[in-house]
């Protein structure tokens, strides 16, 4: 399997990218970067760009890809809902359109948030803008499975990017055998995400909107 990363220098993408890495199911990785990586491995190819919103020059890379997996994401806190947007919906979907148009049929999943509002009509702006995100994607040409994780713990030595996140995790990580215990179905491992999103791209799932249950229940098996 031919698999495309976004947002393998976050917190999130970087276990999915090891666990893909280490799965002889993937057979080549092509990441999408704005800083580089710092891995060398022979089915790995990084391709650092600064223009998130437009791929009409990967048309011929993106031919070839089976799935992606769309780890790129920002924090809502203090943005305005039309900037919040820019950076989530137009950002997602420019790079969901360009696959679809290049590779139809192509696998996506995409990594959206527990509690995300699929009717798009909802109180909370981050909800309705992830809603409308996975609305958007699911009616591409494409497999698209949606990722809801709750709490996500991160790969030994991964850290966010956002400032925000960085703070919460250094609180909660610590918390994760307790939340665990307490609240198993609302946290995850991103090694679990990981090996979710490419089983899912394996064989597929029951559901296109996959909750964190789904998720540990998939990267547990």
């Amino acid at each position: 399997m031919r698999v495309l990363i976004f947002g393998a220098t976050g917190m999130v993408g970087d276990g999915v990218l090891h666990e893909c890495l280490a799965d002889s199911r993937v057979t080549s990785i092509l990441a999408v970067t704005r800083s580089p990586l710092g891995i060398t491995n022979p089915k790995l190819k990084e391709l650092r760009r600064t223009d998130f919103f437009n791929y009409d020059d990967l048309a011929r890379e993106l031919s070839t890809i089976d799935a992606c997996f769309f780890c790129l994401g920002v924090s809502a806190a203090g943005m305005k809902e039309a900037q919040y947007h820019r950076l989530t919906f137009d950002l997602t979907l420019a790079a969901a359109r360009a696959l679809a148009k290049a590779r139809p049929g192509a696998v996506f999943c995409y990594v959206s948030g527990e509690a995300t509002d699929s009717t798009e009509r909802g109180r909370t702006m981050w909800a309705r803008v992830k809603g409308k995100t996975e609305n958007a994607i699911l009616a591409l040409p494409l497999k698209g499975f949606m990722f809801r994780p709750g709490f996500i713990k991160a790969r030994p030595g991964a850290k966010s990017k956002t400032l925000l996140y960085r703070l919460l995790y250094v609180i909660g990580e610590p918390l994760y055998p307790v939340l665990k215990r307490i609240a198993p179905t609302h946290v995850t491992t991103s090694e679990n995400l990981g090996r979710a999103m490419i089983a899912v791209a394996t064989v597929g799932y029951s559901k296109q909107i996959l909750e964190n249950s789904d998720i540990n229940k998939i990267g547990e098996a």
